[in-house]
């Protein structure tokens, strides 16, 4: 008998993980919308997937800490049972702003320390406490957000592309380790994804300019993300792994 995929998306009460959220609760797999602070959003986002015959539950965690994480996964798996997809969405404060970004002289260690335990250390938490399940069940996908800066940082966001290249890293190696057991580990690398909240800080003309010079003539938009992540999520991609894949219309070509 086939499992019953259970999805955690982190950081899914509103933008990109909403997106993904309701992606997955459209091919019929239950989903955890996750949020640390936004708990009216992250409702609202499990209210439209039950009014699309959905399920979804809401669950309040901060994943960058280890107790908040396992009493993440209790909660799921009391109502759903063991999770077998989890996608690495949610983002520690961050703002796409250019024009005002501190230069690395004036970033301190907290600053880079911020973004690692946002993107490497939420990962490697929620993939641990996964794993259990995963292997019984002969089968997991995990799917890492990352971003297209990490192959050409055209914007110099010290921090944040750190912390997505160390990411990136953590996908291959687990891709190779956790192969054995049926569980498949990539990244989707998008572009600046707007409207998000985080891309708020990106002035209209910028915006413009980097649609202009991409293939595709515009800028991400969140359901632009959503397929290459079912894609990923999929039995599909079953034979697929290690593997990043960007999505932003064109403009990083590898």
């Amino acid at each position: 008998m086939a499992t019953q995929d259970v999805a955690i998306v982190t950081g899914s009460g509103r933008g990109l993980g909403a997106a993904i959220a309701q992606g997955l609760a459209r091919r019929g797999i239950p989903v955890v919308i996750n949020y640390r602070s936004h708990e009216e959003e992250a409702r609202k986002t499990a209210e439209r997937i039950h009014q699309e015959g959905g399920h979804a539950l809401v669950v309040q965690a901060d994943v960058t800490e280890d107790t908040q994480v396992s009493s993440l996964f209790d909660a799921v798996e009391a109502v759903f049972g063991p999770v077998t997809i989890v996608v690495n969405n949610a983002l520690v404060g961050f703002q796409f702003d250019p024009v005002n970004r501190p230069p690395f002289t004036d970033l301190s260690w907290q600053d880079f320390r911020d973004q690692w335990e946002g993107s490497v250390k939420a990962a490697y938490l929620t993939t641990r406490r996964a794993l259990a399940g995963m292997k019984e069940a002969h089968h997991g996908r995990i799917v890492n957000i990352l971003s297209d800066l990490i192959f050409h940082p055209s914007v110099p966001y010290h921090n944040y592309v750190s912390a997505k290249s160390g990411l990136l890293g953590l996908t291959r190696t687990l891709a190779v380790e956790l192969g054995p057991f049926n569980i498949t580990v990539n990244a989707v690398a998008p572009g600046l994804i707007y409207p998000t909240t985080a891309s708020r800080a990106t002035p209209e003309r910028l915006r413009n300019e980097l649609a202009a010079r991409t293939p595709l003539g515009r800028v991400v938009t969140p359901e632009d993300v959503v397929a290459p992540v079912l894609f990923f999520a999929s039995p599909e991609a079953a034979m697929v792994t290690g593997q990043c894949l960007i999505v932003d219309g064109g403009l990083m070509m590898r």
